[in-house]
């Protein structure tokens, strides 16, 4: 697909959106800036996966996007979603891309401060590997920008609240996109 064909719509959460910081120092006007084409931000601070299925229309399609990043999960482990409900939620949204001619990109949950949380993602970001290799997707590894090697937390680049990013993770965040998904 050459670039001039490329538009691309991130669905996600707050840490799509940006916040609290706001859409200037998100990840997605850093992957904006450095493409030079349009990359639209759908990120919707609280959002879950169920919503991000339920706007899918509207946050997506009417864009007539080449390609969705999808990142999404960490609210739902939050509010204590059953993972089967998260999977199927995240399995649907590629299916409607993929049903409307859009290539899918996941995006891996980010790293949480929260032990039993953080549990709970592995699982989420397990399943994203798993279905995206059995559909030739990639995935973008958000979630290591904010890990060690021991998977241990790198909490000097989350907010107090232990889960957004400070104005370093988000640019942290960028770092984690490989640029030729996109061309």
């Amino acid at each position: 697909m050459s670039q001039a064909a490329t538009k691309i719509v991130c669905l996600g959460d707050s840490i799509t959106w940006g916040f609290p910081h706001g859409h200037y120092f998100s990840w997605v006007r850093m992957l904006q800036d450095e493409l030079g084409i349009p990359v639209i931000n759908q990120g919707l601070n609280g959002d879950d996966t169920g919503n991000m299925l339920h706007r899918f229309r509207h946050s997506v399609l009417d864009y007539e996007p080449s390609h969705v990043i999808v990142m999404g999960g960490l609210n739902d482990v939050f509010m204590r979603i059953p993972y089967p409900v998260i999977v199927n939620n995240l399995q649907a949204i590629a299916e409607k891309a993929a049903a409307n001619g859009i290539k899918t990109v996941f995006g891996t949950p980010t790293a949480v401060d929260y032990e039993e949380y953080e549990r709970m993602i592995w699982r989420i970001r397990d399943w994203i590997y798993e279905y995206a290799e059995n559909h030739g997707l990639p995935v973008i590894p958000f979630h290591q920008a904010f890990l060690n090697d021991d998977r241990s937390v790198k909490s000097q680049y989350l907010l107090a609240d232990g889960g957004h990013p400070t104005e370093e993770g988000f640019e942290r965040l960028y770092r984690m996109i490989d640029l030729s998904i996109f061309s």
